[in-house]
């Protein structure tokens, strides 16, 4: 996949869209958090990228991204081609105009040097991806409840 997949679901309680940007380079996982977001149904729109180098120039607006929406909140994996998780996050969080985004690190890794690294670039939460279906849509849940709902974030 080369351009930003966009998946559109029904609006938030606050009455707009909620942009998401997913950051993930495994398609069986990019349909996992596709079917999780639409049996909660609370995203408006989903869009995914495949990698780092593919999810800054989203974020920056560069190439085929001019037109991009600016995400309130980004899924990301850690460990992807081209440039990882890792660098991203880096990147986000050390850019005065991106770095108020919340950043969930959604990952399978569970290493504690992870952890503490995502923790060290100012990542707003780290989850580690359950392996059962039902886990996953309720771990999605929640990061839209939180994230989405309960939490107030700045306008763009």
């Amino acid at each position: 996949m080369t351009e930003a997949q966009t998946v559109r679901n029904p609006s938030d309680s606050r009455g707009r869209g909620v942009n998401i940007l997913l950051v993930d380079d495994n398609m069986a996982d990019v349909r996992l958090t596709e079917e999780a977001l639409k049996r909660n149904a609370i995203t408006s729109e989903l869009n995914v990228v495949m990698n780092g180098e593919e999810a800054l120039a989203f974020l920056y607006r560069d190439g085929k991204y001019v037109d991009a929406p600016r995400p309130d909140i980004i899924l990301l994996d850690l460990n992807m081609p081209k440039m990882d998780g890792r660098e991203v996050l880096a990147r986000i969080k050390s850019d005065d105009e991106l770095k108020r985004i919340p950043v969930v690190v959604l990952t399978t890794s569970e290493a504690e040097e992870d952890i503490h690294r995502a923790y060290n670039l100012n990542v707003n939460c780290y989850i580690t991806k359950p392996v059962e279906f039902d886990r996953f849509v309720e771990a999605i849940r929640i990061v839209e409840e939180f994230w989405l709902k309960l939490v107030k974030l700045p306008s763009s």
